[in-house]
């Protein structure tokens, strides 16, 4: 799985892209609120994980992450 983390401009905030090996889009969400896309996803319980990477990334790098 991938993680795209896309800086927002004037009103757009900032985002998260999750994207499986084929870089299908799996959830697109908003760094303040990621629960309800995790949730939709089947990773609720992963979700301190993800945001852990997130917060870690720079704008704009796409990391592979295991889950």
């Amino acid at each position: 799985m991938y993680v795209i983390k896309v800086k927002g401009v004037a009103k757009i905030p900032d985002y998260v892209q999750l994207r499986d090996e084929a870089f299908t889009l799996l959830a697109y969400f908003r760094v303040d609120r990621p629960d309800k896309s995790l949730e939709k996803i089947g990773l609720g319980e992963k979700t301190d994980y993800i945001m852990q990477i997130v917060a870690e990334m720079p704008f704009g790098q796409i990391k592979k992450i295991d889950i």
